[in-house]
């Protein structure tokens, strides 16, 4: 009894202390990914602070703002055409109570005049750009800009659609696959395999319950970025719909259970990403960089552009 005991003892000891070394030396088990881009300063919805979301003048602006990302979401308009939009519904942006697949990219409604940035309650960005823009005209009009491309709907039209698009502009390389939902980003893959993609939302939580039972270092990773909310913005300048992000000590436990550097090193030792949002306070950009984020998402990419000016993150290579 007392010999099985201390054979366990030995058994998980040396468990731990193998995990916790692979944990700081991923190198020893896995080959480190090399992508074609890394990013710090990334436009959330193209820079939605400074001017209209998913406007070319939003995109245009931010690239020459500096910014090294572009995020954006995608959404097929009745007669085939790939429409950056971030809702499905148009009535938040437009003001109308129509869904963009329903239409004619010719029959979009103009974005309001004002428009209110989601992750920044109270404050409202304008632009002389209200129109709606293509993903193909985006790759037009920036080529070598790498961006993220989050599908969101479960249309196997649209995620073929975007793919091909991306084999015509010779983007594989430096575009990522986006989206929370696993079977969603299952379809992705299987359209165009040798792109980079993010974690979805039950692969993020599984690399959470790996990472705390000590699992981690021994699992290979298919994805290349993870992105994931700064949680202190949660209930500050970010006012969240699902009500149990409303409740102070849920916020404050996923405050706890992810932001957690060694998770980070990790993960960046591996030649992943990991890419905090959406920071819209010198203070937030602070504490993302601090615990160890490779890029931050922002809705105003100039104010993150003189912040890395002002305070150069480490480049994890």
């Amino acid at each position: 009894m007392i010999t099985g005991i201390l054979l366990l003892c030995l058994a998980v000891g040396l468990y731990v202390v193998c995990s916790l070394y692979l944990l700081r030396n991923p190198w020893i088990l896995h080959k480190r990914k090399r992508l074609e881009f890394y990013c710090r300063n990334i436009s959330h919805r193209g820079g939605s602070g400074e001017k209209i979301e998913n406007t070319m003048e939003a995109f245009t602006h931010a690239v020459s703002a500096g910014t090294e990302m572009l995020e954006m979401d995608c959404h097929l308009t009745s007669d085939g055409y790939v429409v950056i939009s971030h809702d499905s519904n148009l009535m938040r942006q437009t003001g109308y109570d129509q869904t963009v697949s329903s239409l004619r990219f010719q029959d979009l409604p103009l974005y309001e005049e004002r428009l209110e940035v989601t992750f920044y309650v109270g404050h409202y960005s304008t632009g002389k750009d209200r129109q709606f823009v293509l993903l193909e005209d985006l790759f037009k009009k920036f080529p070598s800009m790498p961006m993220i491309l989050e599908i969101k709907e479960n249309n196997d039209l649209l995620i073929k659609k975007v793919s091909n698009l991306l084999k015509q502009y010779h983007r594989e390389s430096i575009t990522v696959w986006a989206s929370e939902e696993s079977g969603v980003m299952v379809k992705c893959k299987e359209q165009n395999p040798s792109m980079p993609y993010m974690f979805t939302m039950k692969r993020g939580i599984l690399l959470l319950l790996l990472f705390y039972t000590g699992l981690l270092p021994f699992v290979p990773l298919g994805e290349s970025l993870l992105f994931f909310y700064l949680p202190s913005i949660i209930n500050r300048t970010y006012i969240p719909e699902e009500s149990i992000l409303k409740k102070r000590f849920v916020v404050y436990l996923l405050q706890k259970l992810t932001m957690r550097k060694s998770l980070f090193e990790h993960l960046t030792k591996r030649g992943l990403q990991v890419q905090l949002f959406v920071c819209n306070e010198e203070s937030d950009m602070e504490a993302a960089f601090a615990v160890g984020a490779t890029g931050v998402m922002s809705d105003y990419p100039t104010l993150l552009t003189n912040f890395i000016k002002k305070h150069p993150p480490p480049i994890y290579n």
